[in-house]
């Protein structure tokens, strides 16, 4: 049966990515849904946006798509918007380009066109999650790319019906989470195991039917694969850290 694969920030580790696909080995039939967060700190960013392009992956607009755009949108503020986006890791962004300005030129109006979400039936697919207090038609990119706290620490599913699905958020920010393990709250499953990040280097890819989530380390070059059940642990509703 075809497969539903969800991966998590890649954040231009295209070298882990390919790794990563390479155990998985998604065929033309296999849908492949990325939760957003492409660019930034790791050093093939590029190559990373022309992969899920040209495959016609679908991708939902992460905070570090959504920084890019933001430093570009106006003259007004646009310093300090583009030092924030720099500082974030933009930097390695552009150096992945070497100076192709029309190939990131074609980058930035593909990133304008990503939705802050996708509705799966079954899956809500966004980058941060959602504020619990708004309706889905006032959820704005400030909520669907950049929330934290509100929605983690809300006690009911937002949906009776259907699983929220996110990155964004380091899963071993949460209490008691190992690095690489997936955490899940009420209503809602976080796959970002921090691929760029040194404590962990996890890159996750989960097979959400058959209930397998497969992982590269994009330091230590090893490749695992576990059941849902094995990888996933309960945020309890306690502080998360805060990420280092």
């Amino acid at each position: 049966m075809p497969r539903r694969i969800f991966v998590g920030d890649v954040h231009g580790h295209y070298a882990g990515l390919m790794s990563l696909f390479e155990a998985v080995a998604p065929d033309s039939a296999d849908q492949v849904y990325f939760v957003g967060d492409l660019i930034d700190r790791g050093p093939q960013s590029s190559q990373v946006v022309d992969y899920v392009r040209q495959q016609g992956h679908r991708c939902v607009l992460g905070n570090h798509e959504r920084l890019l755009l933001d430093a570009l949108a106006t003259k007004q503020g646009a310093g300090q918007t583009l030092h924030a986006w720099l500082y974030s890791g933009g930097q390695s962004t552009l150096n992945s380009y070497n100076q192709n300005v029309d190939l990131l030129t074609r980058h930035i109006e593909w990133f304008r066109t990503l939705p802050l979400y996708l509705d799966l039936g079954d899956i809500w697919l966004v980058h941060a999650g959602i504020d619990p207090t708004l309706k889905i038609s006032e959820q704005t990119s400030e909520e669907c790319c950049w929330i934290r706290d509100a929605f983690h620490s809300e006690p009911e599913p937002y949906f009776q019906n259907k699983l929220i699905l996110t990155g964004h958020t380091i899963t071993f920010t949460f209490p008691d989470i190992k690095p690489g393990q997936l955490v899940e709250g009420p209503g809602w499953l976080n796959i970002d195991t921090g691929a760029y990040h040194p404590k962990s280097g996890w890159l996750t890819a989960l097979d959400i039917d058959n209930e397998l989530v497969h992982q590269f380390n994009v330091f230590e070059t090893t490749y695992r694969r576990r059941s849902l059940e094995e990888s996933c642990s309960p945020f309890t509703h306690g502080r998360r850290r805060i990420m280092a």
